[in-house]
């Protein structure tokens, strides 16, 4: 089931593929070049076969647009799905065949049993040929309380703050990230700060939200300005209709002028709500306002 969650850490992934290469060569040494450009890539596997293969997101990097040197599908999991698991091979080599390049996987998940799981090889029945994913959870992701090191890696920080959100230190954490952020093109950061808020729950997304909210926060700016202007707080109508708006977006589901008019200009709290319930599912933008 598609969650908000799920969803943040889809749009952190692919919303900078060259912040997303850092992350990933901190974390597994890939061979992604610095000056290597990145770029989001259907995500839809499915050409060389005849059975459906959607991944949550697909990366290429290279110098030439036209010829990518290494291919990434990044999966998000937060629970244990063995039919799940028995797709990931068939990315790979979907992925390959159609850009040909190589192709590594990376699976995302927030819980440590869950990261633990995804970590086990995979035996294909191939003499010599074992899948072992690459794992982003809560034991591989540092604790990133320094600002300068945030900076460094804006991905990394963010994902971070996600796996790390039952961290003693999550406070500061989170304090680290917002005053991080501000390093960045305005219109970025608020993204990314909406992806971390989306993803976290309980007092970690209060405290982020109130970070965001703070006007006495050392970290301001456009960014700070431009959230505080919105309104962060839970409940209110403009923060719904900017978290509808930003799944229809990470889902790739493209509105129509008059779609669009219809959910920035709803008032109705509930109806908004009912129709973010159905975003995360629905596969066409009419049945969400069915």
């Amino acid at each position: 089931m598609i969650t908000p969650l799920h969803e943040g850490l889809v749009g952190i992934t692919t919303l900078d593929p060259e912040l997303t290469a850092r992350m990933l060569r901190e974390l597994f040494a890939l061979p992604i070049p610095e000056e290597s450009k990145g770029a989001q890539v259907s995500c839809d596997l499915s050409e060389c076969v005849p059975a459906v293969y959607r991944a949550d997101a697909a990366l290429l990097y290279g110098d030439d647009p036209k010829k990518a040197e290494l291919g990434v599908i990044a999966e998000v999991q937060l629970e244990q799905d063995e039919r799940k698991r028995l797709s990931w091979l068939a990315y790979i080599a979907n992925l390959r065949a159609r850009d040909k390049c190589p192709v590594c996987l990376v699976v995302i998940c927030p819980k440590r049993r869950t990261a633990e799981w995804a970590a086990l090889p995979i035996e294909t029945g191939h003499p010599g040929l074992t899948l072992t994913p690459l794992v982003i959870g809560p034991d591989n992701t540092p604790v990133i309380t320094d600002v300068a090191e945030a900076v460094g890696n804006i991905g990394l920080a963010a994902i971070s703050a996600i796996t790390q959100s039952k961290h003693p230190l999550i406070a500061d954490i989170l304090a680290t990230l917002t005053e991080a952020l501000d390093s960045l093109d305005s219109d970025v950061a608020r993204r990314y700060a909406e992806y971390v808020t989306v993803a976290l729950t309980g007092n970690a997304q209060k405290e982020m939200e109130r970070l965001m909210a703070t006007e006495t926060y050392v970290y301001q700016g456009e960014y700070a300005q431009s959230l505080l202007a919105k309104g962060v707080a839970k409940g209110r109508v403009e923060e719904d209709i900017e978290c509808l708006l930003m799944v229809l977006e990470t889902r790739g589901m493209a509105l129509s002028d008059g779609d669009r008019e219809r959910i920035t200009t709803c008032g109705d709290i509930a109806r908004l709500r009912l129709w973010m319930k159905r975003a995360v599912l629905a596969s066409t933008v009419e049945e969400i306002f069915a």
